[in-house]
């Protein structure tokens, strides 16, 4: 592999939850991910790490405690890290695949 290309197919699944995998690259204090939820996907905790990230397929919910985001494919996602934007994510359609780029 190239500095700066990155061969998903290359990459193994990793399926931490049922209905969540994600290929991941990891280069020093950051990583890439390719993630896929399924409409089964239930996120059990309240995350605070934040993401920045690209939607490529289906419909994603984020829920911010009091607040809602709907991001549909072709969304930009940006989402500060801390307390302040606890969040859960889940696919409203069948299948949501997205990029997401974070400090690890």
């Amino acid at each position: 592999m190239f500095p700066g290309c990155i061969d998903f197919d290359s990459l193994p699944w990793q399926s931490p939850l049922p209905g969540a995998r994600f290929k991941a690259y990891r280069e020093g204090s950051q990583q890439i991910r390719l993630l896929e939820f399924s409409s089964e996907f239930v996120e059990p905790d309240w995350c605070e790490k934040g993401h920045v990230g690209f939607v490529l397929e289906g419909t994603l919910e984020v829920d911010f405690k009091a607040h809602v985001v709907t991001y549909p494919a072709g969304s930009g996602i940006f989402i500060p890290s801390g307390a302040g934007a606890a969040h859960k994510g889940r696919s409203i359609t069948p299948v949501v695949r997205l990029v997401l780029v974070e400090e690890v």
